[in-house]
């Protein structure tokens, strides 16, 4: 093939970008002597075509324009630049490098000893270098045609009090519903079809938050063993949705679209889960496959005096650069282009608290921060943190600025000790209940900032924190040493699958216990996907790399009433505003109420003293919320009201008579919920004031006033 015709080009925007007529190639590498851009074959991957030198650098960026290359093409970097790791210098042209900014990519990493800037079991480790070509094995970018029709495309106008938050994975979720067409399960498309949209719609839930989606790489290790990288938490490409989730593979960008297109034409948002604290070229010993080789010392966080090792605050071997300009600005790019381009309506970022790190602190006012509140796109986005990483000092829940809500993990571990019955404060508990006013509201934010949840991707579903006491990660080739130890699981008094009824009963009770505290605290509840039909990882509470049927949702084994008990739970939730206030509790009567606005009761009805609240051995009390009693508007600005509720909680073992307040509370009631029924259906039962309601152990039941 002849040479192609150079152009200078632009060194702005970053990337492979193509303007209708040719394609203009931009990198940053500030302190490389030298680029090559690399075309190669779009039949033959592995087969080189052209290798152009790029003349033009401006502003510590190498770009060039090719009038003669359009969608399609495939393409790689070699950068050159002095190989000294104790310097933090790892330029290797040899090694052929993904564009940060690829909008896709083609083809999956096969490991391989060349894929290493350094010759692999050498004595001197990383110092030596290895010269063989990686081009091979490595996968390429893609030009993408950028354009697409999304018509009158519309982000669902979802606030934050009404958002119900659903995480699930690309493929779990439909790589077995029998109902998706075989050839979409597994992908964009198929979580996009009429089976899934259908489900999410009956389920009540607003928010589909997907985990990792930028393209990603399985480690050498984890691939030598036969496992996966499952979740995704290994990015490598920033602005590439993942191939293995396409059903069109070499149209990846284009189907993830039409996924997006299609959830909001369903009223549905997109949350993407993203992975910006590190990348997956590991520490001084692992691959060269993008950032190290372009520009390792501005990339990554390298130790001060000993820049051959990297800083490592999220325990996979290194952690971005958040305070080198152009690191910051491939993230916000990166989160515009998913904003702008794709559409998604926010982020929840992983490990948060290392993007933040300043030196060796978490910083409330870092760089990030800072960027993310002036940019007029992003900050209009939702931003949720998962606000730790394992560095020192890294736990930060409740100290994240306005503008972000956060995983609640003190909500996690508080509603599972109460659930199986670990002696702690009630006040504990009543805090998460109420939106965890202890953690967000001395910084401003309001309940919304909760993001309350119970279960998560990480750890055990639902199903399995009522049915373990220990965790069986044994799948994981790791003599079951990975995992969290401290679960906060009880597993009702058989470890795994039993046949006796009272156990599975009480496990049942256990999993609407979870959901009804869940879906009925105030803040913003997120759901596992597969924990409304029961789903088992048989113990694993670590799955990460189980791309199997460990992982897998099993459509055909759905626990139906389970599913009917959270469409319930999730109902009530959705149609009465009490419980998704706006504003914090004041405890004192609002506006024309002649009672408070909540309440607190014991089981002889009256209400709760100081010392009650700091009796670790009560497990039973009433939160009374009052509908008339608000504080908030609609968007025309008229005041909002609803039914007034008593929740009654028993994490006893045994049954109890809880009396009922006195009328000025309400003098008749009647039973909306009831955990201890296995059919979520609302009762006629009425009950009167200084009455008693009967609990049976290890339950909750929800009351409405009627007058």
């Amino acid at each position: 093939m002849g040479v192609k015709r150079v152009w200078p080009g632009e060194p702005y925007p970053l990337g492979a970008n193509w303007n209708g007529q040719g394609v203009n190639f931009a990198l940053f590498a500030e302190n490389a002597t030298g680029v090559e851009l690399c075309l190669f074959d779009g039949d033959d991957p592995t087969r080189e075509t052209e290798r152009i030198t790029i003349e033009e650098h401006t502003h510590q960026v190498w770009h060039a324009y090719l009038p003669d290359v359009g969608p399609g093409q495939l393409y790689g970097y070699r950068v050159h630049g002095p190989y000294d790791p104790d310097s933090g210098h790892r330029f290797n042209p040899a090694k052929l490098v993904i564009d940060p900014y690829a909008k896709a990519l083609t083809g999956s990493l096969e490991w391989d000893d060349s894929l290493f800037g350094y010759t692999v079991g050498h004595a001197d480790e990383d110092r030596s270098l290895d010269e063989r070509d990686s081009a091979s094995y490595l996968p390429k970018c893609r030009v993408i045609d950028p354009f697409f029709d999304w018509e009158e495309d519309r982000l669902p106008p979802i606030p934050w009090n009404e958002t119900i938050l659903y995480e699930a994975h690309v493929k779990g979720m439909t790589f077995r519903h029998p109902e998706v067409p075989e050839q979409l399960r597994g992908t964009y498309a198929g979580l996009a079809s009429r089976p899934m949209l259908e489900h999410f719609k009956s389920l009540g839930v607003t928010s589909i938050e997907l985990m990792p989606v930028h393209y990603f790489v399985t480690s050498r290790n984890l691939a030598d063993k036969g496992l996966s990288e499952y979740w995704g938490y290994n990015s490598i490409g920033y602005f590439a949705p993942d191939t293995r989730y396409a059903s069109r593979p070499d149209d990846a960008a284009r189907e993830f679209k039409e996924m997006v297109k299609t959830m909001h034409q369903a009223g549905l948002e997109v949350i993407l889960d993203v992975v910006y604290n590190h990348t997956a070229e590991g520490n001084h010993l692992g691959p060269t496959l993008a950032f190290r080789g372009i520009d390792n010392a501005s990339y990554y966080r390298l130790v001060e005096g000993d820049l051959r090792h990297y800083m490592d605050y999220t325990g996979t071997g290194n952690t971005l650069n958040m305070m080198h300009p152009r690191t910051l600005q491939l993230i916000m790019d990166s989160l515009r282009y998913w904003v702008l381009e794709m559409h998604i309506d926010g982020f929840r970022f992983d490990l948060a608290s290392a993007l933040a790190r300043e030196l060796h602190d978490v910083d409330r006012l870092g760089a990030f921060f800072d960027i993310i509140h002036q940019d007029p796109v992003i900050s209009q986005t939702k931003l949720i943190a998962e606000p730790w990483d394992v560095g020192e000092g890294g736990y930060q829940v409740g100290n994240f600025p306005v503008g972000w809500a956060e995983w609640n993990g003190k909500f996690r571990d508080t509603v599972r000790d109460y659930w199986r019955g670990k002696d702690q404060t009630l006040a504990n508990f009543a805090y998460r209940l109420t939106g965890s006013s202890d953690l967000y509201d001395t910084s401003g934010r309001r309940p919304v900032a909760s993001i309350n949840f119970v279960t998560a991707h990480d750890g055990f579903t639902l199903n399995d924190l009522v049915s373990y006491n220990e965790k069986h990660n044994e799948a994981n080739q790791e003599d079951n040493k990975d995992g969290e130890n401290h679960n906060r699981s009880w597993n009702c008094g058989a470890e795994g699958p039993t046949d006796d009824p009272e156990i599975n009963r009480l496990r049942g009770r256990q999993k609407r216990n979870f959901l009804t505290t869940l879906f009925l605290s105030q803040g913003v509840p997120m759901l596992l996907g597969g924990d409304e039909i029961g789903r088992t990882q048989q113990g694993n509470n670590n799955a990460y790399c189980q791309d199997s049927e460990i992982s897998w949702l099993d459509w055909d084994n759905a626990d139906d009433n389970l599913l009917a008990f959270t469409r319930r739970v999730i109902g009530i939730l959705k149609s009465h505003p009490v419980f998704r206030r706006q504003h914090w509790f004041q405890g004192k009567p609002i506006l024309d109420a002649k009672i408070s606005d909540i309440a607190w009761f014991r089981p002889d009805s009256q209400e709760m003293s100081a010392k009650d609240w700091e009796t670790g051995y009560a497990k039973t009390l009433a939160l009374f919320l009052n509908g008339e009693a608000l504080v908030s508007r609609d968007r025309q600005g008229n005041t909002i009201t609803d039914d007034s509720f008593l929740l009654i909680f028993n994490a006893h073992d045994q049954a109890i008579d809880f009396v009922l307040p006195p009328s000025k509370w309400g003098k008749s009631w009647i039973k909306e919920l009831d955990t201890n029924e296995e059919q979520a259906a609302e009762s006629s039962d009425r009950f009167e004031a200084k009455g008693k309601v009967r609990l049976s152990g290890r339950s909750v039941v929800v009351l409405r006033r009627v007058d």
